[in-house]
């Protein structure tokens, strides 16, 4: 680990001030943001980040990034809130199952523990080829370098959202989930606070997949903002390689709103196949309206990853997709809710 300079935010402005670079520095910016540390250490000590500044945020004392609040109107989420403390939260267990689950399926224990929610959602890549300093080909590292999963091993790679410059696949689980909920995200800068959907925050790789998300220098997230909707039928299901502890070959977050059968409302955000958190909108157009069988699951799941681009090892992730999109459909409405 090389050597930085460490600074300690008492408050959401002072975070701000200290880690707000030029607009021009804004990809070679060498200011992070660190609150439980669980990806950002990891990747210092492996020199794939080498920060020269870390503003460390977990002792900022702005209560409301440190609370859940629920409402008749949604749900506002604190950017401080571990992962621990929401997916153990009574209130949300039984209202938004589909936010506890994802976070109950993420990591171990110690980790949720100290992971913080606004980190969570800026966690890297685990592609080896990015991890790995001793390949020189990766463009998310090393802009213009080319990317060595192409035609390497690339059996945990994405198949939806890929470019031919990175095919890196989102690691997270709780993203797909805010994702399907239609969350906004808070952010706070030195011109003042400013939402944005969730599903505006990451960036598809294109041509420019080092610069992986709309955030400014400076911008610290400080909550989740998550409408009322159909969350009380909700689920999360993930599929891995093993049941404890393990990254998503591929999972869904799915959220009904049923009338008998027919699906009044669908949302769907995907895990394990993309590069960013998927909101599965061609399959949610196909239900939307419609009776929800295994048919007609399936043929949505199909034109959702009609648009699949695998690459050799990922092929079977095209299959594995639909069918863990098509369990949590019928598992989601074969769920009894109150």
């Amino acid at each position: 680990m090389r050597p930085f300079s460490y600074q300690v935010a008492t408050d959401g402005a002072s975070a701000v001030a200290l880690a707000s670079v030029p607009a021009s520095a804004h990809v070679t910016s060498n200011v992070q943001f660190i609150g439980g540390g669980t990806t950002l250490v990891d990747l210092m000590k492996l020199e794939v980040m080498q920060p020269s500044t870390l503003v460390d945020i977990s002792s900022i004392r702005d209560e409301d990034m440190h609370k859940v609040v629920q409402t008749e109107t949604g749900l506002r989420i604190g950017s401080l809130v571990s992962m621990g403390q929401l997916h153990s939260d009574k209130a949300i267990v039984r209202d938004y199952p589909i936010l506890t689950e994802s976070l109950w399926r993420a990591a171990s224990q110690q980790l949720r523990n100290m992971a913080r929610l606004g980190g969570n959602v800026l966690q890297r890549t685990r592609c080896s080829y990015f991890r790995d300093t001793s390949y020189e080909q990766c463009n998310k590292r090393i802009p213009g370098s080319g990317c060595a999963a192409l035609d390497g091993m690339n059996r945990g790679h994405a198949i939806l959202g890929t470019s031919e410059h990175c095919i890196a696949t989102y690691p997270g689980d709780w993203a797909p989930a805010l994702i399907a909920l239609d969350a906004q995200v808070e952010v706070l800068s030195r011109s003042g606070k400013r939402t944005l959907p969730f599903s505006e925050l990451h960036r598809l790789p294109g041509a420019t997949p080092h610069i992986e998300t709309n955030l400014r220098p400076g911008d610290l997230i400080t909550a989740f903002i998550i409408p009322v909707g159909p969350q009380r039928r909700s689920l999360y299901r993930k599929i891995r390689d093993r049941e404890s502890y393990q990254f998503a070959n591929a999972s869904a977050a799915v959220a009904l709103d049923l009338q008998g059968d027919v699906l009044r409302d669908v949302r769907i955000g995907l895990g394990g196949v993309a590069t960013v958190p998927w909101r599965a909108h061609r399959a949610e157009a196909m239900l939307r309206g419609k009776r929800l069988t295994e048919s007609a699951a399936a043929r949505a799941a199909d034109e959702e990853f009609k648009e699949a681009r695998p690459r050799g090892h990922n092929a079977p992730k095209v299959v594995l997709g639909k069918r863990t999109l098509v369990r949590a459909l019928l598992e989601a409405k074969a769920m009894e809710v109150s």
